[in-house]
């Protein structure tokens, strides 16, 4: 691999997408509208918000040979996102399976398929040394993420954890991390009110999504909130992924934490005025103010 300013190790998953106008409760038949597939996973759409905002941007991970990985592949090319690093599977590709209410709120199941193929063996086979930030999330096996953050941090390369879904990781992977990235429920689940607790998980700094509200950055220093704008969502779906894109893109271009999370505050406000995941992120241009 060429240097990259980021590289994202994570899922590549298709997004079958279904409006309804309630979610269904248990043993309830709800009718929607028809399906929409999109380019998804929290690991594509990561790379792909990078990438759109002028990152030099690779992504780890694994498709299956069906006509979903050659959707997601040609969506990573078409953003100039370098794929040289995603593996073919035997499994089918990850689905993820999403119901979209009117006021723009989202429910996601997700079958893995793939992304469960992602190896020690294919971080092993990647060198490091042109990468300025590794960010990883957890819709790849965690053993995986573990091993690759270690590499990362033994090379010099800046790891950032999005811990989504929530999964234990050990202390001595959670200590490499600047920063940690949880949404306000996560957060409270790791460390209860106070954001400024999540450093005692040991990770060197954290950044908590607020949705519409920001984020909040937490270092020694204390906790800084920074403001995203006002907007009305059409579809929230993927808007995390669009903040750790745009966070680790700024991390490597040179910004510190506070700038890089208020401009990924932007970009994820920007992404929820628009539907689907990948379709829906910016170019730097049109990052709202």
């Amino acid at each position: 691999m060429t240097s990259r300013d980021v590289l994202v190790l994570g899922s590549a998953n298709a997004d079958l997408v279904v409006e309804v106008g309630h979610r269904p409760a248990g043993g309830e038949t709800v009718l929607g509208g028809d399906i929409v597939v999109m380019p998804g996973g929290k690991g594509a759409n990561t790379a792909v918000a990078a990438a759109r905002l002028g990152a030099s941007v690779a992504l780890l991970g694994a498709t299956g040979s069906d006509q979903y990985g050659e959707l997601l592949r040609a969506s990573l090319r078409d953003s100039g996102v370098d794929t040289d690093l995603v593996r073919t599977s035997e499994r089918p590709t990850g689905i993820a399976h999403i119901t979209v209410t009117p006021d723009g709120e989202n429910s996601i199941v997700v079958s893995p398929g793939a992304n469960g193929d992602v190896t020690t063996d294919d971080v092993d086979a990647v060198p490091l040394h042109g990468v300025t930030v590794l960010v990883a999330n957890l819709e790849v096996p965690v053993p995986v993420v573990e091993h690759c953050i270690a590499a990362a941090a033994a090379a010099g390369v800046r790891p950032v954890l999005n811990l989504s879904p929530v999964a234990p990781v050990s202390a001595g992977t959670l200590a490499l991390l600047d920063p940690l990235v949880v949404n306000e429920h996560e957060a409270r689940a790791l460390a209860g009110e106070s954001f400024a607790a999540l450093l005692d998980l040991g990770p060197r700094s954290a950044v908590v999504t607020l949705g519409a509200r920001g984020a909040a950055v937490v270092t020694s220093d204390g906790v800084t909130e920074v403001a995203a704008p006002s907007v009305d969502a059409v579809d929230t779906t993927g808007a995390g992924d669009a903040f750790a894109g745009a966070l680790a893109a700024r991390l490597a271009a040179g910004d510190d934490l506070v700038a890089a999370a208020g401009f990924a505050a932007r970009v994820a406000a920007t992404s929820v005025t628009r539907a689907g995941a990948q379709p829906s992120y910016p170019a730097a241009e049109e990052v709202l103010p």
